[in-house]
């Protein structure tokens, strides 16, 4: 097994500005235990000429190759101009503690010189797709962003990873037994140079139960190592919204202090033992784009509302073994804050 902690990016060396879209699908795996760093690199060997790439630092965490999908379709433009797009689309799987599993699919717009060409052409310059007409990077990012989802003959790397999603649920090391109720959620990501002198910032919208959208705007010239982080930054980003929703979800469903002790802790046992861990903001992109954490931590405050979720689920437990027939007295404690993105 390889040691790393994210997948370099192809870097363009062209001048013209940087457009970067993609979309990350997440979810609970489907089997009752976290499957080990073996048994994730099994399950996430989707090519037999590349290895998994797994790391145990600072969690479990386990990416599969690169897999290539050709499109030649529209492009969503927010302004309704009709742009082709031709060329290639990564896409990765990724699981996170042996427990989360995620798909990401994505690629970077160019500009084409020449009009349509070979496939040869496009199969060596993989996750990049050529625009074939005319159209802004702001228009290709806002009709991005804001495209329906599965719209036909429109570009939709969603669907691509929705598929690699499916794929990895058919794998026989999956028991199919889930330990908690759970939504998948989509963030479809798009990124492209700030104005002259701007700071780089992101704008980060929840649109419905499922649906998240981001956009990145990046220094005016990118840097080429931070450009690269952002497909790992976006999943980061995409792995904590889930974790935070899907643990507001079960404390919902759990009505903390209205069921009896063992009733309540049987509904958040499985959260407790399995995701509150996972919580590590900026533990594989934080050194590349700490602004954009940063950021984060300001509005919304992903840590501050996560710090106060668990401490909630904490004090519910303490007072419900407290009720229990011949409990001890707790010991004093330090109460830990949660890891905070890297400054």
């Amino acid at each position: 097994m390889t040691d790393v902690t994210r997948t370099e990016e192809e870097k363009e060396t062209s001048a013209e500005e940087v457009v970067f879209c993609g979309e990350v699908r997440t979810a609970l795996l489907q089997t009752s235990l976290p499957l080990s760093p073996d048994a994730s690199a099994r399950l996430l060997g989707l090519r037999p000429d590349e290895p998994v790439r797994v790391s145990e630092r600072p969690n479990a965490y386990a990416v599969s190759p690169d897999l290539l999908t050709g499109v030649d379709c529209q492009l969503p433009a927010s302004s309704g101009s009709r742009v082709r797009g031709v060329g290639t689309v990564r896409a990765h799987a990724a699981l996170t503690g042996g427990r989360v599993i995620q798909a990401n699919a994505r690629f970077q717009y160019v500009t084409s010189s020449s009009g349509r060409l070979p496939w040869s052409h496009y199969l060596v310059r993989p996750g990049v797709v050529e625009r074939l007409g005319r159209a802004t990077a702001e228009d290709l990012t806002a009709g991005f962003l804001t495209a329906p989802a599965g719209e036909p003959g429109v570009l939709d790397p969603g669907a691509m990873a929705e598929r690699l999603l499916e794929r990895v649920r058919e794998h026989p090391l999956l028991d199919g037994q889930l330990p908690l109720k759970s939504r998948r959620t989509r963030l479809r990501w798009a990124v492209r140079q700030a104005p002259p002198g701007a700071a780089p910032s992101v704008h980060f919208t929840i649109a419905d139960q499922e649906t998240r959208t981001l956009l990145l705007l990046l220094p005016d010239p990118p840097d080429p190592e931070a450009v690269a982080t952002v497909p790992v930054f976006c999943e980061e980003l995409a792995l904590h919204d889930w974790l935070l929703t899907t643990v507001i979800r079960v404390v919902e469903r759990s009505v903390l202090g209205s069921l009896p002790g063992p009733a309540s802790a049987e509904r958040l046992g499985p959260a407790v033992s399995q995701l509150l861990h996972l919580w590590m903001p900026g533990a594989r992109s934080g050194r590349e784009l700490p602004e954009l954490w940063n950021g984060l931590e300001r509005q919304p405050g992903f840590t501050r509302q996560w710090q106060t979720l668990v401490q909630r689920i904490r004090d519910q437990l303490a007072l419900q073994a407290l009720s229990l027939p011949g409990a001890a007295p707790p010991l004093p404690r330090t109460v830990s804050s949660a890891r905070r993105a890297p400054t």
